[in-house]
């Protein structure tokens, strides 16, 4: 399901970082902590009285690279076209500057709720301050404070109430995926070679995020499917091509809305710092993954060629061992036939069970082969486990004390498991809980 999405937009050193870091507050930490992800800090998955939602921070700007204006603008724009809800954030500090109202100005165009928050309120004489922001026309400002916490609650209750309201959730039986990567990876071209086929079946459905319309397929075996949008079907002009922020807020609605993601890599300029984001954010939401080398068919080749892509794939993307690769030409249609019955395989994968009894075999199998290391003069004892849940398949492990599991035992765990069932293409979870 698509969630939310809340922009935090104002003039540089308002404290947006700030209090982006505070919203997220310990969901930053529950993301798994696997060496090799990395994390632009611009987006981020927040929770408000059970209530999810994304959050992205536009700021962190240097205003002397460029002209005033044409940054504010560009943070602007970007915000207003992807939020359902705008914070504007002014600071108590400086009080109403010019660039506070410049910036309002582009808000008070759009159609976009805003609501107005003033940071920097650290104590009660503070609040007399914020009497002035009401000119900037958006109603009553919050007062706020990044430093300490305060006056958030309030803010988000206000911000919620802007939300859209939840969708029904309507039953689909297709296999919803998504190819998501940095602007000119050839996603486009993948979704026209695709749809482009004579032998397959295409209808237009309509989207639940924003007007978008995705497309649904059958293949001549009879697996149906459905293509997400992503910004690779529409072009939204070169400022937003151009521009990594909006390419991640794309990449983030499609890939909630996906049971299956397709990272698209190009295999003209290899790996870039901006694939990473994009995939690592498919990584932490749970979703099945499959890497796309694109344009394979513009390089000269070997016999070592595609061995050493992979070890450079795997290499960087090391929270993605779990991910096929498959090196594809949307020009030549090299192996785009192989895409569907791979992401049938991984989307079952997904969505795999395991029986309690199956799964203690194969823990007391691995405790066996390798029995877990004293730490501290105690030593890690392991009870039961069993599946909680799937899409990403998450198991619980019962122990006498978590904290006694270490990370690289943890990791040999979930590669056991690995051995024993078919988990190509999904991460899976393990959580570690004291038995009761």
């Amino acid at each position: 399901m698509a969630y939310p999405i809340v922009a935090i937009v104002g003039r540089p050193n308002v404290g947006k970082s700030t209090i982006f870091n505070r919203i997220a507050g310990d969901r930053i930490s529950i993301v798994e902590d696997t060496p090799g992800v990395t994390r632009d800090r611009i987006y981020t998955r927040a929770e408000w009285l059970t209530r999810e939602f994304r959050l992205i921070d536009t700021g962190g700007i240097d205003m002397s690279d460029e002209p005033f204006m044409s940054q504010i603008v560009q943070q602007a724009e970007i915000a207003i076209d992807e939020a359902d809800v705008i914070v504007f954030m002014v600071s108590a500090i400086e009080g109403l500057t010019d660039a506070d109202e410049r910036v309002a100005k582009i808000l008070y165009r759009s159609n976009k709720p805003v609501v107005l928050a003033v940071n920097k309120v650290d104590n009660v004489e503070k609040r007399a301050d914020i009497y002035d922001f009401y000119a900037l026309g958006f109603g009553e400002p919050f007062p706020i404070s990044g430093s300490h916490g305060t006056g958030l609650g309030d803010l988000l209750d206000e911000v919620m109430g802007h939300f859209p309201e939840k969708e029904e959730n309507v039953e689909d039986q297709t296999i919803r995926f998504s190819f998501i990567g940095r602007p000119n990876v050839g996603k486009s071209s993948l979704v026209n070679a695709i749809l482009g086929e004579e032998r397959v079946i295409v209808s237009d459905i309509a989207g639940t995020t924003r007007d978008a319309i995705d497309t649904r397929f059958t293949t001549p075996e009879g697996d149906e499917f459905t293509m997400v949008d992503t910004a690779g079907i529409r072009k939204r002009g070169k400022v937003y091509e151009s521009t990594e922020k909006y390419s991640v807020m794309r990449a983030m609605r499609a890939i909630d809305d996906s049971n299956v993601v397709l990272m698209v890599l190009n295999a003209e300029e290899g790996i870039r710092d901006q694939d990473k984001h994009v995939a690592g954010y498919a990584h932490e939401a749970g979703r099945a993954v499959i890497i796309l080398v694109n344009k394979w068919d513009t390089l000269e080749k070997d016999n070592h060629t595609m061995g050493e892509f992979e070890d450079l794939i795997r290499t960087e993307f090391q929270y993605l061992s779990y991910a096929p690769i498959i090196f594809v030409s949307a020009k030549t249609k090299q192996r785009l036939d192989k895409i569907p019955a791979l992401i049938k395989r991984v989307n079952e994968n997904h969505q795999r069970r395991i029986q309690s009894s199956t799964l203690n075999e194969v823990i007391m199998d691995a405790l066996a082969l390798n029995p877990a290391p004293n730490m501290n003069g105690k030593r890690l004892r392991v009870y039961y486990a069993t599946q909680v849940a799937v899409q990403p398949p998450t198991f619980v492990v019962f122990v006498n004390e978590p904290e006694l599991m270490h990370f690289s035992y943890e990791r040999f765990l979930e590669n056991q498991i690995r051995k024993a069932f078919d988990f190509t293409g999904t991460p899976i979870h393990l959580i570690k809980r004291a038995r009761t």
